[in-house]
């Protein structure tokens, strides 16, 4: 009897390329392989019954904006719609002449995308977002407000962008579980910065 795949090959294609473009990179302040999180994206994005399609776009959410994957490539592979999600994700991060943009300019674009972006995108953006406020949380239970030097512009300004990403998931996705589950992870966030630096 065949056994049925727990995934397509097009998937493991998608899990493949992201440990690729990710392989030299870790997340910020850490040893943790950065591949961890694309694949917590992806996984919770399974877990709340999105398509494939919308899963391969969360495993490959950051490729373009921090590893410089073309996105013509991500639509070779992988279609239109993939390209189109990871796209509307995507942060312009420098200039024409290859200065950094302002963390606050970069920030303000990326909500605007996700209010005009298609709902699976607000998902994958929802998704990403929930995965960095819950290591955040366990970072500052393990380390306290040491973790702040990791942020461009600290943990505030930080806590009030998460705010108002799910302020925009909510007017995109709804009731939906999964904006329920990322503004309990920001509230959760609140309250592990309010613990550490008494504010």
């Amino acid at each position: 009897m065949k056994t049925k795949l727990a995934y397509s090959n097009r998937y493991e294609e998608a899990l493949r390329l992201a440990a690729r473009v990710h392989r030299d990179q870790n997340r910020k302040g850490c040893d943790i392989p950065y591949i961890t999180h694309p694949v917590q994206v992806s996984l919770i994005l399974l877990q709340h019954g999105f398509s494939e399609d919308v899963a391969i776009a969360g495993l490959l959410h950051d490729a373009v904006e921090d590893q410089g994957l073309p996105l013509a490539q991500i639509e070779s592979q992988f279609g239109a719609r993939v390209a189109e999600i990871v796209g509307a994700l995507s942060e312009l991060k420098t200039d024409a002449e290859g200065h950094k943009r302002p963390w606050e300019i970069r920030k303000q674009e990326s909500l605007e995308h996700m209010r005009r972006a298609s709902p699976e995108a607000a998902a994958v953006k929802s998704a990403d977002t929930l995965h960095n406020a819950r290591c955040i949380v366990l970072d500052l239970q393990q380390d306290g407000a040491d973790i702040e030097q990791r942020f461009t512009r600290g943990l505030g300004p930080l806590l009030g962008y998460y705010q108002q990403v799910t302020q925009v998931a909510r007017e995109r996705l709804d009731e939906h579980a999964l904006v329920n589950e990322l503004d309990v992870a920001v509230q959760d966030l609140a309250r592990a910065i309010d613990a550490v630096t008494g504010t």
